[in-house]
């Protein structure tokens, strides 16, 4: 029997939350460093998932199958795919920077406040968050998906509810109800749209007899479940409502600026940059694959729905006052491009979409986790409180400025390839949608600019007149996202190579082939 490398990475994080949570009250320093040696050590089994995925091998590598619930048709079965990889590496990857930069977020106040939970806590619930991620990637049978697609929600509840953002403009008391508030709409979001994918979850076993992706994948594309047009429909609907939500996709997306603005900055990371992955990854993993008729007519509804969110999202980021607020509006405007890439229903389109998912993750964590760092020297969120800090803090500011640079997809940095490519992508089946989605490009320089004007530039204020650069701590959370930026955006082949072969299978599902040029390249 070989060693099950799939549930060894997923487990590790788990026992760490386990093992963190299980130390002493009094030793908040020991359960920080033994939360980053589980994540360390995650990372380094993502690595092995990565090394030992052959792009060129089956579709689905390092199964693992086991009986679980008999009765129901329920089996523990794990699988990955190129997808699947470069999502399970991005996850990994990000858990020991979100850790270091929470390194204090959950520290008791000097006044003795008892409103902050035991520090063990809150590193105890993000590796738990780990753990439930990785498995949604790893998950091949849609009952486990199911499990733990809504699971992770309960730790998240806990982050942004009972380990706040600190810097509030309005006091405490005000502070704590935003905090509670933000905590129950995402949950109360979330679950909504996890019940009606259970009722799809359990039509499709009324339908199909099990719960196998790749079983009921094959009786469909073999004809051997030959599911009714409006049965597939409904079924679909079920799903994508659920994943639409956790994306989040307009008008569904209403959550995600409350959650972001009241969690800490590494808990913000944390939703969006690792979480929200879920649902875009199960679009493409499960729309797509179990119903590949209804995802095509969908697909123009779904495709307005992502144009709505990416000129939506960032027409209010310009408008906004709170430097968190802004970054989450303008991940909405980034979920809408990846959906956009993953319904356009086109090779360039999928595999924009999928980087996207990866590149958007690694430039949010690099922003949110700056901005994170100057709110906590200043005590504020809002923009109009800032101004010279680039004078008295330049590293700070300089990274502030490349993680600007990333989020607005300027060429050389990593997200450039992916949106570039999901536009190309779209333009090539629907070039209105593609044409009218470059707006987003547009708005995202506005709002991404004028944020450094106001924050870095101008006159220094008094109240960051002493503020600090980057700590050696700081540095090393931010580097190497800076560094990652760089050289994906120079170099995406290492990603692409591991993607595009599942693109190309996800393509197959849905039986469509890219367009053909209009005019021919001369030979």
């Amino acid at each position: 029997m070989s060693f099950p490398l799939l549930t060894a990475t997923a487990a590790l994080p788990a026992i760490g939350a386990i093992a963190t949570a299980a130390v002493p009250a009094a030793r908040r320093t020991a359960a920080k460093w033994l939360a980053l040696l589980f994540s360390l050590a995650t990372l380094a089994l993502a690595i092995t998932v990565l090394v030992r995925f052959d792009p060129d091998g089956d579709r689905y590598q390092l199964t693992e199958s086991h009986a679980w619930i008999a009765e129901f048709g329920v089996r523990y079965e794990l699988g990955v795919d190129g997808i699947a990889v470069a999502l399970i590496a991005l996850t990994a990857l990000l858990m020991p920077f979100i850790i270091l930069a929470g390194w204090h977020d959950a520290d008791p106040l000097e006044t003795g406040s008892r409103r902050w939970r035991p520090t063990q806590g809150f590193f105890a619930l993000i590796l738990a968050v780990e753990a439930m991620v990785i498995l949604s990637f790893e998950a091949t049978d849609v009952f486990l998906f199911y499990i733990f697609f809504e699971a992770m929600l309960i730790p998240m509840y806990f982050l942004i509810g009972g380990f706040g953002d600190r810097a509030h403009e309005h006091g405490e008391k005000v502070a704590a109800t935003q905090r509670s508030y933000a905590a129950v709409k995402f949950l109360l979001y979330n679950l909504v749209g996890g019940l009606i994918m259970l009722a799809a979850v359990i039509g499709l076993y009324v339908v199909a007899g099990n719960f196998s992706l790749q079983e009921i994948a094959e009786a469909r594309a073999n004809g051997t479940l030959d599911m009714a047009t409006n049965t597939e429909r409904w079924l679909f609907l079920g799903f994508f409502f659920a994943f639409a939500v956790k994306a989040p996709l307009w008008p569904l997306h209403t959550w995600l600026p409350n959650a972001m603005g009241e969690a800490t900055a590494p808990v913000a990371v944390l939703i969006t940059a690792v979480v929200d992955k879920v649902g875009t990854f199960a679009m493409l993993r499960f729309c797509l694959q179990l119903f590949p008729e209804a995802s095509k007519w969908a697909t123009p509804a779904i495709l307005v729905l992502a144009l709505i969110s990416i000129i939506y999202g960032a027409l209010l980021a310009v408008g906004q006052r709170d430097i968190k607020r802004l970054v989450a509006y303008a991940s909405i405007s980034h979920f809408g491009f990846i959906i956009m890439g993953i319904f356009a229903m086109t090779s360039q389109g999928q595999s924009g979409a999928t980087l996207y998912m990866v590149n958007h993750g690694i430039s949010t964590a690099a922003l949110m986790l700056v901005a994170g760092f100057l709110i906590s020297r200043r005590g504020s969120r809002l923009i109009a409180d800032y101004g010279g800090v680039q004078k008295v803090a330049p590293v700070l500011a300089g990274t502030f400025l490349i993680g600007s640079l990333a989020t607005l997809s300027l060429p050389g940095l990593a997200p450039f390839v992916s949106e570039f490519l999901v536009l190309v992508g779209t333009f090539t089946r629907y070039p209105a949608i593609g044409i009218i989605a470059t707006f987003g490009i547009v708005l995202a320089a506005l709002y991404t600019l004028v944020l450094y004007q106001r924050t870095m530039t101008g006159p220094v204020k008094a109240e960051v007149s002493a503020m600090p650069d980057l700590r050696v701590r700081e540095l090393v959370v931010v580097a190497p996202l800076v560094a990652l930026l760089i050289f994906l955006g120079v170099y995406p082949k290492p990603l692409t190579d591991i993607v595009n072969p599942a693109v190309k299978q996800t393509m197959s599902d849905v039986q469509k082939k890219d367009p053909q040029p209009e005019v021919e390249a001369a030979k």
